[in-house]
């Protein structure tokens, strides 16, 4: 197990040493003002922004649900890993299994979660504009 740690930590550094690439950044706008430029910190449409705040919290709703959605993936490889790296050992194999089911319940609860607030956040703005 240290050493399946220890190469993923290496794959985390590595990911994020390649990362620092002096390519041209774009930020993400969750506000909806404009892209913003990480070298020039020049922002296109300077000022209060024109967007409903009602699609500001259903951007950040969905990118946090997409975060969510992501890390159950994830962890549904790495049970999925752990079974197959086994060895025929049933304590490990309980372990992994124990996992994937809990990943994918999460998994099950994020995309209900998704389609919750996407029909709520469509009839709230339907409803009010």
């Amino acid at each position: 197990m240290k050493k399946w740690l220890i190469g993923l930590m290496s794959l985390v550094w590595a990911c994020s040493f390649i990362s620092l690439s002096p390519a041209p950044v774009r930020a993400i706008d969750v506000w909806g003002t404009g892209t913003i430029d990480a070298y020039t910190n020049d922002q296109n449409g300077v000022g209060f922004s024109e967007t409903d705040p009602r699609t500001v919290v259903a951007r950040i709703i969905n990118i946090a649900l997409g975060f969510l959605g992501t890390i159950a993936v994830v962890l549904i490889i790495v049970a999925g890993f752990q079974w197959m790296t086994a060895a025929g050992n049933e304590e490990k194999i309980g372990k992994a299994k124990k996992l994937m089911s809990a990943a994918v319940i999460g998994l099950v609860i994020v995309l209900m979660a998704f389609a919750l607030s996407s029909f709520i956040i469509n009839a709230v703005i339907t409803a009010v504009s």
